[in-house]
């Protein structure tokens, strides 16, 4: 197998393991495991992408990886800006 196609799948996984945990009520949207998940997700099919290129799918990676750190970044603005407000 190929290091490229090998990474791609440890992304998949990353993925699926995410959104696993999230409907099994183990992880929140909030919690950054699942923000790492993604990323690493995004991170390892970009990789993988870049080797075995398909534009569509490129797009949706990084679109999606983009949206994660958006998102984890205004979670924790929030969290702060609460717990800030609590003091």
């Amino acid at each position: 197998m190929e290091l490229a196609t090998a990474i791609g799948l440890i992304g998949a996984v990353a993925y699926l393991a995410g959104y696993a945990l999230i409907q099994m009520r183990v992880l929140t949207i909030d919690d950054g495991r699942y923000a790492a998940l993604n990323v690493l997700g995004g991170l390892a099919l970009i990789y993988s992408l870049l080797w075995n290129f398909n534009l569509g799918s490129f797009l949706t990676q990084v679109a999606w990886l983009i949206f994660t750190v958006v998102g984890y970044v205004h979670s924790r603005h929030r969290r702060r800006k609460a717990g800030a407000a609590n003091q």
